[in-house]
């Protein structure tokens, strides 16, 4: 008997971080101490209240039946506060906020609920690789938009006038941008939306780095239209410190939010009610908690990190936000692979090659800020080594 898999596995490979980390598993396993500073995945924990709330409702006998798709009313309600208060954006929490099992969930089931089969989809060069990789799973043609450091990482609106067709469904944007830590723009935003009425289609805009190192909070919903052709993503998991809880957020309007859930109620069913009441209760931290778990300690990470990319010759911008640092390999170096691979094998440290985000990334690094400061330290003092 000879198995096959489905079709659709051809157009796709193995997450470059899921493949890398068996790598960095096995040389682990074989005696040696590597340092990852690859993966965005905040090593800080939430705010005391947030698991407070969950130790407290997981103790009720009553909290343990299923629960419904569209979150509870409790989750609804903070998110649609955390956005009046943060955005200055006033949402329905019945009919335009929907709680998502993290917002790589939410890719999927709007490309389900918007997108046919041979449809087309913009996605921005660099970008999240899973923009990408969903779309091509699910059969849409991915056309890819350019994002430079000349542009600041902004998109050329010309260039998108040429690539738009009449099957183009969705373009995706993310500000702050990841992975290079551009920041959000009120032109950028007003110009997209300007783009998606002309042209019958709806913006993606992904939005879960507004609170890493940055007390500018823009949302693309801000501009007048938006809500007519846009949805936004936003996520716990940076700006609450919640990677593992999977939490995050659908904001649209009414019409494309039903069509979302009728996805995602054949998909799967509610979070566990203590989380999703501990994550109400995260959504409602004071100001000086960001201030000071966050953006305090990234801020301390990044001038190391900006001391790494100085010892690797690298480039970068000193206004970018977010979560990560983003460099332009020297000239003398033939790809950003070869500097990686000889950081990993001889300093023993796991920086990001940029080449996995697109091919506008090939002559850049990345370095996340989610890693101890003495680990950074250390880091650092074995690349000055090279």
């Amino acid at each position: 008997m000879t198995l096959q898999p489905a079709q659709r596995l051809a157009s796709v490979s193995e997450y470059y971080f899921s493949r890398k980390g068996k790598e960095i598993a096995a040389l682990q396993a074989a005696g040696h101490n590597i340092i990852s500073l690859a993966i965005g995945s905040p090593d800080m924990p939430p705010s005391p209240e947030t698991i407070d709330t969950l130790q407290r409702e997981a103790q009720k006998p009553e909290a343990h039946g299923y629960q419904p798709t569209r979150g509870i009313v409790e989750l609804r309600q903070a998110m649609a506060a955390f956005y009046e208060r943060n955005y200055q954006v006033s949402l329905n929490p019945e009919t335009e906020v929907q709680p998502l099992i993290g917002s790589k969930e939410g890719i999927l089931h709007i490309t389900l609920a918007l997108v046919n089969p041979g449809d087309e989809v913009l996605v921005p060069d660099p970008g999240y690789p899973t923009y990408t990789s969903l779309s091509t799973l699910l059969g849409a043609c991915v056309v890819k938009y350019n994002l430079t450091e000349n542009n600041d990482w902004q998109p050329d609106f010309g260039e998108l006038e040429r690539l738009v067709s009449p099957r183009t469904r969705i373009i995706w944007s993310n500000y702050p941008h990841m992975p290079t830590g551009a920041r959000a723009q009120r032109e950028t935003y007003e110009r997209l939306v300007d783009f998606a009425q002309r042209h019958n289609l709806v913006v993606v805009n992904d939005n879960p780095y507004s609170f890493i190192l940055s007390h500018e909070h823009l949302s693309i919903l801000q501009v007048p239209g938006a809500r007519d052709c846009c949805i936004e993503l936003n996520s716990m998991s940076k700006s609450h410190n919640m990677p593992g809880w999977r939490v995050g957020m659908l904001m649209a309007n009414a019409t494309l939010l039903s069509w979302i859930l009728k996805v995602k109620s054949n998909i799967d069913s509610g979070t566990f009610r203590p989380l999703q009441l501990a994550a109400a209760q995260a959504l409602n931290n004071a100001p000086e908690w960001h201030e000071e778990a966050n953006i305090a300690t990234y801020s301390r990470r990044r001038a190391i990190a900006e001391k790494i990319m100085d010892a690797l010759r690298c480039t970068y911008d000193r206004r970018s936000v977010g979560m990560f640092l983003w460099g332009r390999i020297p000239d003398d170096i033939a790809e950003a692979e070869t500097l990686t691979e000889r950081v990993l094998h001889k300093a023993e440290v796991f920086i990001t090659p940029g080449f996995i985000f697109g091919e506008n990334g090939r002559r850049y690094v990345r370095i996340s800020l989610c890693a101890k400061e003495e680990q950074m330290q250390e880091a650092l003092q074995r690349i000055q080594k090279l």
